[in-house]
């Protein structure tokens, strides 16, 4: 059995939602840059954004341990093409979703002071993660 306390929770729920708009604007302006893995479902057609269309945005929980940022969420966005994304194509994807997802952090969070940083090789949301009170 997991115990999780009701503020990760609510973070976590507020986080999805949050990734939800960023990947449904991704689709919007580049849904047509490649044959989406026919394994997914064409974006919008179920509740998890996740689960379809061609792009996969998330993030997971790191405790920090040897990083210069500490802890936070790192953030990972996925184009689940048929074949490749030439790299040019993947590095605008990607700062695209880099400015949705401070715009929306901002947005979704403003209880927070919460940040995207470059953490070594991965993007990480920081700061405020504290539970409120008990």
């Amino acid at each position: 059995m997991t115990l999780r306390h009701h503020a990760v929770e609510e973070f976590e729920r507020r986080l999805h939602e949050m990734f939800g708009r960023v990947d449904r604007a991704l689709e919007a302006e580049f849904g047509s840059v490649g044959v989406r893995d026919p394994r997914r479902p064409p974006a919008g057609s179920i509740v998890d954004h996740t689960a379809e269309g061609l792009f996969h945005l998330s993030a997971s929980f790191s405790a920090g341990l040897g990083s210069a940022a500490g802890p936070g969420y790192v953030v990972t966005l996925d184009v689940r093409t048929v074949g490749p994304v030439p790299l040019a194509l993947r590095r605008q994807i990607e700062d695209r979703a880099l400015e949705l997802l401070q715009r929306e952090l901002a947005a979704a969070f403003q209880d927070r002071e919460l940040r995207l940083v470059r953490d070594g090789p991965v993007w990480k949301i920081v700061g405020d993660l504290s539970l409120g009170r008990a």
